[in-house]
């Protein structure tokens, strides 16, 4: 699935229970992983989130960003969305 996040949209914080790959296919965004600094992403960057792991991704605050997502279900679900990131986590 192709998702494009226009500058300063991102998900919320969320888990795959399969895992997810995301594959950027243009402009520059973040990512992160719960417990970990935010990382920046850029065209051609692959992230591998694994199988229960709490994260979310998106667009930079000035910069727009497509990737595609890959993801299995795994008994009919795909992803369980939690809580909003907040602007803290977002900036920082």
């Amino acid at each position: 699935m192709l998702v494009t996040f226009a500058p300063g949209a991102r998900t919320v914080w969320h888990t795959h229970p399969a895992g997810q790959t995301i594959i950027v296919t243009a402009g520059r965004g973040w990512a992160q992983r719960e417990g970990r600094p935010r990382e920046e992403i850029l065209r051609g960057d692959t992230i591998v989130f694994d199988a229960g792991e709490r994260h979310w991704h998106g667009a930079t605050a000035t910069t727009g960003m497509s990737h595609i997502a890959m993801t299995e279900s795994i008994d009919g679900s795909a992803v369980t969305w939690l809580d909003p990131v907040t602007d803290t986590d977002y900036r920082d």
